[in-house]
């Protein structure tokens, strides 16, 4: 955990201590919600790639934590980027209050786009999941993206549950062999496989596509993939090498995971606490708590090890925005 001086006033004493030594009232009042969110992403970025020096780290949302003040005007936060290979944001063109086909304002996209640019600049790739259906949405989304600069996925389902019958091919197709964030010109998010039986089924299907990058759940149903179902998804359909990412949420937990124990409900850890309105089974946490991140990174039994040792080639890592919840309320 991060650690923090306290001074007392007193030019003869200065306190060094854990702020999960605190109590309760005091840690509450000290945290820098920010600067913890960022710690929790540099902190797991470390971890993984001394597992793996290649495994990609890609946050997704919470761009405001780009800058060391979250405004659009302060400096880079470097060791946040240097952290980072890529950064994901969600409608930034469509998908508005999570309407598909809704434009995103004007003002709104402005405000975003200052960030990801000042990551883009830093030389991190920016992947972009807009939410458009209608056949003209999904055309000036790609192409607004890609004059940005950016990669991008017009998903045409808010769940994020399919393959979008349009368009037919990937934007900007190629059978190159993908290495790196760098080198990609498209991806495909599907981190909900309802819509598929098995994990046989669903890997099949991505594996007749031709994506750069496939953006998937580390787990079909409770079930880890295996390994060969991980390698068959790593090839396109055309023979070309690509990318395979694994969602996890860093900054809520979720009551369908495998670390989830049903007694919290009733007796929840220190760490845990109530359900977020509107998305049932995710709950806040208090992400800076070591309670929390031993399940999420730095052991054998955590997620991310999890996820490195699987054979993914990096991390696409929800819920960092979290932050913003306790900036903004009491808990």
């Amino acid at each position: 955990m991060r650690r923090i001086l306290l001074s007392f006033f007193s030019p003869l004493m200065i306190l060094s201590c854990s702020l999960d030594d605190l109590p309760d009232d005091i840690n509450q009042k000290s945290t820098d919600y920010d600067k913890e969110m960022r710690y929790l992403v540099e902190d797991i970025s470390t971890y993984a790639k001394d597992i793996n020096r290649h495994f990609l780290i890609v946050p997704q949302n919470g761009v405001e934590l780009i800058t060391t003040t979250t405004t659009t005007t302060g400096p880079v936060d470097e060791t946040y980027l240097n952290a980072t290979d890529g950064i994901a944001q969600e409608a930034l063109f469509f998908g508005a209050n999570g309407i598909v086909d809704e434009p995103t304002s004007t003002s709104e996209t402005r405000r975003l786009q200052t960030y990801l640019d000042l990551a883009k600049d830093e030389g991190d790739r920016i992947l972009i999941t807009d939410f458009a259906s209608i056949i003209r949405n999904v055309d000036d989304s790609y192409q607004d993206n890609e004059d940005a600069g950016y990669i991008s996925f017009a998903a045409d389902s808010e769940a994020l549950d399919n393959i979008p019958p349009y368009p037919d091919e990937p934007f900007n197709v190629n059978s190159r062999d993908i290495d790196s964030l760098g080198e990609a010109s498209n991806f495909i998010n599907i981190i909900n496989p309802r819509l598929y039986s098995t994990p046989e089924e669903f890997v099949d299907a991505l594996s007749e596509t031709n994506y750069d990058i496939l953006i998937i759940d580390f787990f079909f149903n409770g079930e880890t993939y295996t390994q060969e179902q991980i390698e068959q998804l790593k090839e396109k359909e055309n023979g070309g090498r690509r990318l395979v990412l694994a969602y996890i949420n860093i900054g809520e937990a979720q009551d369908y995971r495998y670390y989830w124990k049903s007694y919290w409900y009733n007796t929840p850890p220190e760490w845990l606490l109530g359900e977020v309105p509107g998305e049932p089974g995710n709950y806040y946490v208090k992400y800076w708590q070591q309670g929390w991140q031993k399940i999420i990174f730095g052991n054998d039994d955590s997620y991310i090890y999890m996820i490195v040792d699987a054979g993914f080639d990096g991390a696409y890592m929800d819920g960092i925005d979290a932050f913003e919840y306790f900036d903004s309320s009491d808990y």
